[in-house]
């Protein structure tokens, strides 16, 4: 996987925008994500939108240094968790996406904050 995922926080401080441009398994994957908590889970929910008609709801958790994000709702098969490095400037995660084919399908990535990036 290669490409470029930026945070903002929305004005106001409620919601966090993801913007994403990947390249992932020989396609693109381009669109835009907005996260918030859902009083209804009682869980930070996501609503992602892409550039090719898709739309996915994430949820996700943050428990000290691990970060878990769920396809769908929370304890899904589809998964990341990934551990953020103690200086908040990386963090290293495995997506899990499981298939007949294979159970252990999924990839590793690394994710790395840009020298000049808003806090």
């Amino acid at each position: 996987m290669k490409g470029e995922v930026s945070y903002e926080w929305m004005e106001g401080g409620f919601f966090l925008i993801q913007r994403y441009d990947l390249e992932n398994f020989g396609s693109h994957h381009k669109g835009i994500e907005y996260a918030g908590w859902d009083e209804d889970t009682g869980t930070i929910r996501s609503r992602l939108m892409g550039t090719d008609g898709s739309r996915f709801t994430y949820t996700y958790q943050l428990e000290g240094d691990i970060y878990t994000y769920w396809f769908g709702e929370k304890d899904s098969p589809i998964f990341t968790r990934g551990v953020l490095a103690p200086d908040g400037r990386s963090m290293k995660g495995r997506w899990h996406l499981p298939s007949d084919n294979d159970p252990s399908f999924g990839y590793d990535y690394r994710l790395t904050r840009l020298d000049g990036a808003a806090t």
